[in-house]
């Protein structure tokens, strides 16, 4: 009958169940080791994370973002198991990254999770990378059924569950969020380190003027090249002065920090708008954030206000848990393989296209 709640398929386990996660979708090699408990808490043992950073103005191609996984993972993974007091024979299955993501480095973190499979005699569970964001997230926050924004450097979509699949509301139609900040970061030459976003962010702080861009919504869906080309292109408008270029206080002027401060503003807007669409299509009062570009604090407070006018709550993580990491595969790839779900050998594959919706989420009623 409707409004009834269903029970879930996923029981409490005989015994505890561990698991090893290993991501490596985009320049983040991660590592984690959780743990399922017989009264059906969730522990996390570790979570170690290496990141591949280039110069300023540079981005990551895949061949030397896979050379760095490959140097890393023993390191990354043998600092995981032992901070999480355990040996491989502890394990009940390996979990690792099948897609979406990077084609070359997800393939160096597959090659690795066979390579263990083996000499260990553990199965294998190949996870969807978006799936183990949202699994984390819920894992983490609490949230029992919000609408899902998941931004990241490679995927932006709004997802709600249900019917044992994560259902895709809107998307971007062109590039991602994390993708447009990314390259506009490099644009005006901000460092890598710790990530561009992150450095947008703080520039964005000490910005004073907002600057006209195109607000591209398109039902559900977003679209962002022509926003980067728009904001690109303001670098070269006679206003425009560099951090390193003085000038007079009374000039008409438009500097790296203005810029910053008007992308987010225009971008994060539309996302809560969007957002904002599916929650009141399916009735939900939380919003969950993931993804890496969901450490963003002012996406944070502007999805907040919407919430709050809604009478509902936003639920986020931070830097642990929103960026790329081993333990969020390692939790989504865990809830599969106690439902019966392994990866055979022969299927250890991995795709740079996997849909969020494509993935049954049988442990979900």
């Amino acid at each position: 009958m409707p409004g009834r709640r269903r029970e879930s398929p996923l029981k409490n386990p005989s015994r505890a169940y561990i698991a090893l996660g290993l991501e490596g979708s985009a320049n983040k090699l991660g590592a984690g080791v959780i743990k399922h408990a017989v009264d059906g808490s969730t522990e996390v043992l570790s979570n170690v994370r290496h990141t591949y950073i280039t110069p300023p103005g540079e981005g990551f191609l895949p061949r030397d973002t896979a050379q760095h996984h490959r140097e890393w993972a023993l390191t990354v993974i043998k600092d995981a198991v032992a901070k999480a007091n355990i040996t491989m024979h502890d394990l009940d299955c390996i979990c690792y990254t099948k897609g979406p993501g990077m084609g070359a480095p997800l393939q160096s973190v597959a090659l690795v999770a066979r390579t263990l499979s083996l000499l260990y005699e553990k199965p294998l569970v190949g996870v969807n990378h978006c799936v183990g964001h949202i699994e984390m997230g819920r894992q983490v926050t609490g949230a029992q059924n919000p609408v899902v924004l998941y931004v990241s450097g490679g995927n932006t979509q709004v997802i709600a569950y249900s019917r044992q699949c994560y259902r895709i509301f809107g998307e971007t139609l062109d590039i991602a969020v994390g993708n447009c900040l990314d390259r506009f970061a490099r644009v005006i030459n901000l460092s890598n380190d710790p990530s561009p976003g992150y450095n947008i962010e703080q520039e964005a702080k000490k910005g004073k003027r907002l600057v006209p861009l195109p607000y591209t919504t398109k039902g559900m869906d977003v679209s962002l090249s022509g926003i980067l080309t728009s904001i690109e292109a303001y670098t070269s408008d006679r206003r425009y002065r560099a951090q390193d270029e003085p000038y007079e206080e009374s000039e008409d002027i438009i500097t790296p920090a203005d810029l910053c401060f008007s992308l987010q503003e225009t971008v994060f807007s539309m996302l809560v708008e969007i957002t904002e669409r599916a929650m009141a299509h399916i009735g939900s009062r939380e919003v969950l954030i993931v993804g890496g570009v969901g450490c963003n604090e002012r996406l944070q407070e502007m999805m907040g206000i919407m919430a709050q006018e809604r009478g509902g709550s936003v639920f986020a993580t931070d830097e642990r848990f929103c960026i790329d990491n081993g333990i969020m595969i390692a939790q989504a790839g865990l809830l599969s393989y106690r439902m019966g779900f392994q990866t055979p050998l022969a299927k250890s594959t991995c795709t740079q296209r996997f849909r969020t919706d494509e993935v049954h989420v049988a442990w979900r009623p």
